[in-house]
């Protein structure tokens, strides 16, 4: 009996492929205008025209302009936030080594790109719409508050950090960059010639600073 050839996967028809692409294209597009004219001003419609489809496949997706939100802000935050969580837990080494890794990669990750424009448009917008302003501390400001003290601790619990304030301490981490994200959201976009120095500049000082504070000493005999 003759063979049977080996069955090939067969190609997925360019409407399925282009349906299940749909969701992120809508993400996307929401992102350029929530970052662009802020979470009010956005309509529905603006955001399906941009990724190609009607208002009512953009609703299919996500029934209301707070759901699609939410969206961004799980997409463009808080996954990174998870890998972050991720990448602490399986370290093994140096804690003020981790501790510049978190930071630089938030800083690459989210700080110099649109993503960073949400932290932007929250402080802005946070007073008129509180059930969102809730969702956002929930899903980024807690886990990222967490996140950066389970570094701290671990520096702590081992030696390696001296005893600090716990949650102060994460806010003078997190102050600098955010101050860093919110002018390169505002007067980045811009394109006006300023007098503060490149973001990354700026992060290696603050990490510089941060660490020799941080650093446990030996006694000085």
């Amino acid at each position: 009996m003759p063979k049977s050839s080996p069955s090939r996967p067969t190609a997925q028809p360019a409407r399925q492929r282009r349906k299940e692409a749909r969701p992120q294209e809508l993400l996307a597009a929401a992102l350029e205008f929530f970052v662009e004219k802020g979470f009010a001003a956005t309509r529905a419609e603006e955001v399906a025209a941009r990724a190609g489809v009607s208002k009512g496949t953009l609703y299919l997706y996500y029934p209301s302009k707070e759901e699609l939100f939410k969206a961004v802000v799980r997409e463009s935050l808080a996954v990174h936030i998870a890998e972050g969580h991720e990448v602490v837990a399986q370290h093994r080494g140096s804690v003020a080594d981790l501790l510049r890794f978190v930071m630089t990669e938030w800083w690459r990750r989210v700080g110099q790109g649109a993503a960073g424009g949400i932290c932007k448009i929250m402080i802005a917008e946070a007073r008129n719409f509180p059930e969102l302003a809730q969702f956002y501390v929930d899903e980024v400001i807690a886990p990222s508050h967490r996140l950066l003290g389970s570094v701290l601790q671990r520096g702590m619990d081992s030696g390696e950090f001296r005893p600090l304030p716990l949650a102060e301490t994460v806010q003078v981490l997190i102050a600098p960059v955010l101050q860093q994200t919110l002018f390169l959201s505002a007067f980045g976009a811009c394109h006006m010639p300023t007098p503060w120095p490149e973001p990354m500049a700026v992060l290696e000082v603050q990490m510089d600073l941060m660490l020799e504070g941080l650093l446990q000493r030996p006694p000085s005999g």
